[in-house]
């Protein structure tokens, strides 16, 4: 078992790296602890968004910090625990909220959020994948004055970077969408961002990689490594031990763990978000929506409509937590005339976003080793930027040069 290549992680950015490989004639093998988007890949709002890729760490996020991170019903909550890694992550957290480093990281993120819609449309064409794929762009709705014009500022900020937008004042936003209840004042409509059905892509996509040639083996948990010098030699996993030329670790919020029998601090925090998704009901919105000052998205999907949100830092704790569940629901019954108490639940979904302190992904090869690739950390913008991230990993192991600067998403800048 000697591929060119070992890719850890059957999420979004594994199952890509493992394409664009697969694609290039490499010998690529793909282990999955569990199943292919058994992950946060799964039931996250399968938004694909250039307009909404901002980091996490904002000079709002500061200015509301301390008023949501211990609130058990807010948008981000951290679950009190004694953990020095946790409290680390949130000192660099708090640094990164500066308005100069939020301004540095919304180019690159808006830039792989970008070439992910265009590479996402290219799969649609070119692999004939049938999962729900539609670009019709992205409507962020306000029921208040204030957040109604932190969404027009957001709106400003971003245009720069060629993202179109519209504002639709409180009657003009109803009419577009009759659901939304009379309290809503407003919204802003981005054109370019598209949503699809996020675990049917996925799966779809890793049938496409087989049929390239790539080997993808799920039920396959990753023991350990063996290094020497400066490579890893052999991986061990459960279903035997692997001797590849290059090691891609995309392990989401599971690759902290891994790394740290590689020598690598990885300074990501798994944070748990949740949705509801329901059989489609009569009156359904044709976009999808955020809700913005509840941080809650609103996705079509098909026969189905999602309702996702809500951050816990609790680390890879899988409860399910119902005060943030309500939270979720109270959310909506807030913006809109439907609820998901009304309709016939197909599934109660949480699952681990892998964060870093900086809201901006890890994608690199770490000094110390030079045939591993780190691919992780990409808070909720995974399904965003997935084929964008996973086609730069194909061409760092295969020799070539991206033709992207990976400058700010480097191992070594923490």
């Amino acid at each position: 078992m000697n591929p060119d290549v070992l890719v850890i992680g059957g999420g979004i950015i594994g199952v890509s790296a493992a394409y664009y490989l697969a694609r290039a004639d490499a010998s690529v093998t793909l282990v999955e602890q569990a199943t292919i988007a058994a992950g946060s890949s799964y039931g996250n709002a399968g938004l694909v968004t250039p307009s909404e890729s901002p980091p996490l760490p904002s000079p709002a996020a500061l200015r509301k910090g301390v008023r949501w991170l211990f609130d058990p019903t807010s948008p981000l909550y951290i679950k009190p625990r004694l953990d020095p890694e946790l409290w680390r992550w949130l000192w660099r957290f708090r640094g990164a909220c500066h308005p100069d480093a939020f301004r540095r990281a919304l180019a690159p993120l808006h830039e792989l959020s970008r070439r992910s819609v265009e590479l996402y449309e290219a799969l649609v064409a070119e692999e004939g994948i049938e999962a729900p794929f539609e670009r019709r762009g992205l409507l962020m709705v306000y029921t208040t004055p204030a957040g109604f014009a932190e969404g027009r500022e957001w709106a400003e900020t971003v245009h720069p970077l060629g993202i179109e937008y519209h504002v639709w004042e409180g009657a003009r936003v109803r009419e577009e969408v009759p659901l939304l209840r009379p309290g809503v004042v407003g919204g802003i409509y981005f054109v370019q961002d598209a949503h699809m059905e996020p675990a049917g892509f996925v799966r779809q996509l890793a049938a496409r990689a087989r049929a390239h040639g790539a080997e993808l083996r799920e039920q396959t948990e990753v023991l350990d490594f063996e290094v020497e010098g400066k490579a890893i030699r052999r991986v061990v996993t459960t279903r035997g031990t692997y001797a590849p030329d290059h090691v891609v670790l995309a392990a989401g919020a599971w690759s902290p763990h891994l790394g740290r029998r590689l020598g690598l601090a990885l300074p990501i925090q798994a944070a748990k978000g949740y949705s509801l998704t329901v059989r489609r009901p009569p009156q359904m919105p044709e976009l999808p929506l955020i809700l913005d000052e509840a941080k809650v998205a609103v996705t079509p999907m098909g026969s189905w409509l999602r309702f996702a949100g809500t951050l816990e830092l609790a680390g890879l704790d899988m409860t399910i937590n119902p005060v943030r569940v309500a939270a979720i629901k109270r959310a909506v019954a807030t913006y809109l005339t439907i609820s998901p108490n009304e309709e016939p639940l197909v599934e109660l979904w949480r699952g681990l976003r892998p964060c870093t302190p900086d809201g901006l992904p890890i994608i690199g090869r770490p000094p110390h080793l030079e045939n591993l690739i780190v691919a992780a950390g990409h808070c909720m913008l995974g399904i965003s930027q997935g084929p964008a991230t996973g086609r730069l990993v194909a061409d760092l192991a295969l020799g070539q040069s991206p033709d992207m600067d990976l400058t700010p998403f480097r191992v070594e800048r923490f």
